[in-house]
């Protein structure tokens, strides 16, 4: 079948107004065109609908002016009366992810999936709900949860033979790695799964392990600059690898499908390999999705696919399809809460029928899942006294505090909640001493796993899973469409309050689009038209209770007749400017603020941040913080 253009190419239609694009049949292309003219016309309608009636004819020019919050969604319920439909989320936000300290903070700081709700990490122990972190509230009346706690461990090796023939690990991690699996629709027949110890780590195994001496070449698609990504390239570099990424126009950012097509069409000698094709099925910044078919041109022509699945929302990888697709390597990443800390791991997924072309490396970022009350159950056998489990158990405190592997972050964060399915009668006595506890654990287990042959213990419930899949794809990606494209209507809508009325605002990527990612990059400018720099803004936004990210857009490519604006609009890193033309070229780009929408995400939290960004339309804003800021015995922010 030959590959159809990109660009040209339909998603599949979350509402189901356009079945899935692979036919065969003369018939079944007849109802394909067919269906994708109607799934054309529905999302033509939704743009218009929304450019037209949201503060239809309306202009906002100070800050004072905004509509309330009541009356903002009482005209957002009449353009999306559908939203009315998704108010079990606000139900489960409400039930199991209010927190007192954290019920007035609006998280728009990054995507991702959780694994844990707050109501899992809560306990009914008045006393110890008062010594506790102040993040953590009182659980309410009646609820009790008692669940072990894990921590990550570095695991030892070489990753190609821990793909090929395994190595030892808790019944604990399989249990939950079959369970993340069973969300992603992901074969355990298929691909194998390792843990890693964060994004980066799994970019970095794959760039330390792939071919790189027979398939030469690297190309990535990113619109953004990536911790994780830029680590896999200098790693790749160094063993020999030729690297190319696709490019984006401006202003909206699109492939530049012509010459990706090209680098991925080259003709090839032989049959071997091209390399390693990079590519993320949206923009985790701008919110710009891109057709899945650029993977299947990709191995038509030769490459090994990396499908980076980290901005894909809660669900999608069952649409995604990947019976259809079957890349080579998938990476994920899932937190263990959602919120303030939201630390936790990344999953790294090898199609088994590459594993052994893969070369030897070092399995360094690959980690271990290790429930704390069983600390080293995954690499040494349980048995000796009382005395040597006591011991074991303190070196590998010791080895998990030293970890390189874990940053800040992660060590504060370190432990999540798992809610298990039987709670031991002893768990609810006084407390013991540790040897007594590691014991009586492993004796309990065994009295469980005896009946019927099944280990109870093991019975985890993901409960952030558990909700996702309840609540469904179609339920989730719905919310997020009229959220997403409400905000970005009504920040179009602020304008200065001079002459020109210049715009407060401009975004970078798609505006107001059916299909668009739940994520916003954006800069604010002032009435001079200067922009306010994106990490003044994240500070500002920090105080009034708001997480946002900065990030920096890179890999534009200008026409002709934007010449004057890529001279304007573009900045260099700070890093920048070294290193040759090419370096030059790579350090170009665009600092913007970025705001990004899980799936708990309501009404509240974009009204808030539109409130906010509302503010800069007074000139004399940023001045007023700053010595507000002062005034507070606060570090002066420089400007």
């Amino acid at each position: 079948m030959p590959s159809p253009d990109p660009n040209e190419a339909s998603h599949i239609c979350p509402q189901g107004c356009c079945p899935s694009p692979f036919f065969n049949s003369p018939a079944s292309q007849r109802e394909l065109s067919r269906a994708r003219n109607s799934c054309a016309a529905c999302r033509d309608s939704f743009a218009t609908t929304t450019c037209s009636s949201i503060f239809p004819n309306t202009q906002f020019t100070n800050h004072e002016s905004l509509p309330s919050l009541q009356d903002s969604f009482s005209e957002f319920i009449k353009v999306y009366p559908q939203y009315s439909d998704t108010e079990q989320v606000d139900h489960i936000r409400a039930k199991e992810y209010c927190l007192p300290s954290a019920s007035n903070h609006t998280c728009l700081d990054y995507i991702g999936i959780g694994l844990f709700s707050y109501s899992q990490l809560q306990r009914l122990d008045v006393s110890e709900t008062q010594d506790a972190s102040p993040s953590i509230s009182k659980a309410p009346q009646g609820y009790y949860s008692d669940f072990p706690l894990f921590s990550i461990s570095p695991r030892t090796g070489n990753i190609k033979t821990l793909l090929l023939h395994g190595g030892q690990v808790s019944e604990f991690e399989t249990a939950l790695r079959k369970r993340i699996m069973n969300f992603l629709n992901v074969s355990d027949s298929d691909y194998f799964m390792l843990f890693t110890a964060s994004r980066t780590a799994a970019f970095k195994l794959v760039a330390q392990s792939y071919p790189f001496k027979a398939s030469r070449k690297l190309l990535t698609v990113y619109d953004h600059e990536s911790e994780a990504v830029e680590t896999m390239i200098s790693s790749s570099e160094k063993r020999g690898a030729k690297v190319m990424s696709a490019e984006f126009k401006w202003p909206r950012l699109r492939i530049q499908s012509a010459k990706l097509r090209k680098m991925i069409v080259r003709r090839r000698k032989k049959k071997k390999k091209r390399g390693l094709f990079v590519f993320p099925i949206h923009s985790r910044v701008t919110g710009a999705r891109y057709p899945y078919l650029w993977i299947s041109i990709a191995q038509e022509n030769g490459w090994h696919v990396l499908v980076d699945a980290c901005a894909l929302g809660p669900k999608e990888m069952d649409s995604f399809g990947l019976s259809l697709f079957s890349p080579d390597f998938i990476i994920c990443p899932f937190y263990k809460v959602f919120g303030e800390d939201p630390s936790g791991f990344g999953c790294l997924f090898v199609k088994k029928s590459l594993a052994s072309i893969l070369e030897d490396s070092s399995s360094a970022g690959i980690v271990n899942l290790i429930p704390e009350s069983q600390p080293f159950q995954a690499l040494e056998d349980s048995s000796g006294t009382d005395i040597e489990l006591e011991k074991k158990s303190s070196r590998l405190q010791e080895e998990l505090s030293s970890s390189s592997f874990f940053s800040q972050k992660q060590k504060v964060g370190e432990s999540s909640g798992l809610q298990r399915t039987e709670v031991p009668a002893e768990s609810k006595g006084p407390k013991s001493s540790a040897s007594d506890e590691i014991h009586s654990t492993f004796e309990s287990q065994q009295e469980r796993k005896s009946k019927d042959g099944e280990d109870k213990y093991l019975d985890i419930e993901c409960r952030c899973l558990d909700q996702v899949d309840s609540l469904g794809l179609i339920l989730i990606t719905n919310r997020a469409r009229y959220l997403i494209n409400w905000l970005v209507s009504s920040l179009l809508k602020l304008k200065h309050p001079n002459t020109e009325g210049a715009p407060l605002i401009k975004i970078y990527g798609p505006k107001i689009k059916f299909d668009r990612g739940p994520a916003l990059a954006f800069n604010v400018f002032d009435w001079k038209g200067e922009k306010v720099e994106p990490v003044l803004v994240q500070k500002l936004a920090d105080r009034s209770n708001i997480s946002l990210g900065c990030r920096f857009l890179r890999h534009i490519w200008f026409a002709d007749k934007f010449a004057e604006e890529k001279e304007r609009v573009q900045n260099t890193k700070e890093s920048g400017g070294q290193g040759g033309k090419k370096k030059y070229k790579d350090n170009m780009g665009i600092n913007v603020v970025t705001a990004a929408l899980g799936f708990l995400a309501n009404f509240e939290d974009m009204h808030k941040l539109w409130a906010f960004v509302a503010r800069f339309l007074d000139a004399d804003f940023v001045e007023k913080e700053r010595w507000r800021y002062t005034g507070l015995n606060q570090k002066t922010i420089i400007i």
